[in-house]
């Protein structure tokens, strides 16, 4: 099956879309390969491997394979219920299996973090496995979450990317020099073609309705980070600062010219600060970068003059085709390639659908894309804590200007350019594999062991 716009933008909770919600879902899945077994489970259990294991309590992960066991996905889970339902599990020592097994579980015995060890198709390994009152194994499946929320099963080749079919759409491509073909043979935009793409998988009222509904989840996104007081969750403290930035950019006259970035960052801390407690976001592409596109498209809404719905349809089609490249011939796994691919392809998403609601050529949008990756070449992901939150929160505000000033010097030109968005996402690859792996998401390296606070909250 091709990738859709909506596997790039998918809703759910926050902290981490590779360790929370790919967790959660894989959990689901495990209960669907149960099917009438799941009846007599006895004992379940759950092993996080690697980067899972070793920032998963930081990431939420723990408490996310415990929803996905009792059912819940992470499309319609009410972020208000998980603490309830974690804590009512972690008292009275059972789970409802699917919402309507109940089995004996124990959050320290059932859930082993051993992120010392990983599995070979992926840094995000964890397996499940499930026995019946003799002792007898039902069932027992591997799992990797590859960034996004997207999970593969089984046998992975830690050699080659998750690659998704693309030849049943009208216009298959996996490489920008591809898309760029489709565009200059059919005279369309790369909007018009992911569009055309998507109508291969979903009716067009299907399409419009799922696009609005993303559109809606990020503006919510920011109205709920805009009135969120306090500080965040997990042992860091970290004051929430969208709220007093609201407030005076709403309150204040001002005649600085350069207001409109306090207001794109103010965006972008908003739906990163909501994520870090655990609120809905969209994936856009993966949670510690979910603020980035929500926050550049704001910034369309509210500073280019005739924005409008045609306008934010463009930019999430634009800069979905652009991630399916990305997720194609890369990652946009943190623990696999870096923050380079999360906040890096988040980042040349939002520039490529900037520059296209702002006029672009296909050309142009290729090139904006491409800047935006080049200078986000070998961000390492390094979290304080294992917690999505310090250096990411503030990470996201950054790149969100970035994109916007990406998107603005690729319109300055005519699209030609040395670098192509293949060179630079082909460099992005082969740069996170020569990365050591304390500075992909193990909170081993980097600001993560630097910075003097204590916090417990990591576990190998």
């Amino acid at each position: 099956m091709a990738l859709s716009v909506f596997d790039l933008f998918s809703i759910g909770i926050g902290p981490s879309s590779s360790h929370t919600v790919g967790p959660m879902r894989a959990a689901v899945e495990f209960l669907e390969l149960l099917g009438d077994d799941l009846a007599n489970v006895a004992r379940v259990r759950c092993t996080l491997n690697g980067s899972l294991g070793a920032t998963g309590v930081g990431h939420g992960t723990d408490r996310a394979v415990m929803l996905g066991l009792m059912g819940e996905i992470p499309e319609s889970v009410n972020p208000k219920a998980v603490a309830p339902a974690v804590a009512d599990v972690q008292v009275t020592g059972h789970l409802k299996l699917g919402g309507v097994h109940e089995i004996p579980f124990s959050h320290n015995n059932d859930i082993i973090l051993d992120g010392l060890n990983e599995l070979p198709g992926h840094p995000n390994g964890m397996r499940l496995e499930a026995w019946n009152d003799a002792g007898e194994l039902l069932a027992e499946q591997v799992y990797y979450s590859v960034g996004g929320g997207f999970i593969v099963s089984g046998d992975v080749s830690p050699a080659d990317p998750v690659v998704c079919e693309t030849n049943d759409v009208p216009f298959p491509y996996e490489t920008g020099a591809e898309l760029m073909d489709h565009c200059a043979r059919e005279g369309k935009s790369i909007a018009e073609i992911a569009y055309a793409n998507e109508l291969s998988m979903h009716t067009a009222e299907e399409t419009d309705n799922d696009l609005r509904a993303v559109w809606e989840v990020m503006q919510e996104c920011v109205r709920n980070g805009a009135t969120s007081e306090g500080r965040l969750p997990g042992g860091l403290q970290v004051l929430r600062r969208a709220p007093a930035l609201y407030r005076k950019l709403t309150n204040e006259a001002t005649t600085d010219p350069l207001s409109t970035l306090d207001w794109v960052s103010f965006y972008a801390l908003a739906v990163n600060e909501e994520n870090a407690a655990g609120g809905r976001v969209v994936t856009a592409p993966t949670n510690g970068a979910a603020g980035i596109i929500p926050a550049v498209l704001h910034y369309y809404r509210d500073f280019i003059d005739g924005a409008d719905w045609e306008g934010v349809k463009t930019f999430l089609l634009t800069s979905a085709a652009i991630g399916m490249i990305f997720k194609n011939t890369a990652s946009i796994s943190g623990a696999e390639v870096g923050c380079q691919g999360e906040v890096g392809s988040a980042c040349s998403m939002a520039a490529a659908g900037c520059a296209a609601v702002m006029g672009g050529t296909p050309a142009q949008v290729e090139n904006a894309a491409e800047i935006a990756m080049e200078h986000n070449l070998g961000l390492t992901c390094d979290p304080i804590g294992g917690l999505v939150q310090i250096p990411c929160i503030e990470r996201n505000a950054i790149a969100a200007v970035k994109a916007i000033t990406a998107a603005r010097t690729a319109l300055n030109g005519d699209g030609s350019h040395v670098v192509s968005l293949d060179d630079v996402i082909v460099t992005m690859r082969e740069t996170g594999r020569d990365m050591q792996v304390k500075y992909k998401e193990t909170a081993l390296g980097g600001l993560a062991v630097h910075v003097g606070v204590s916090v417990n909250v990591v576990e190998c």
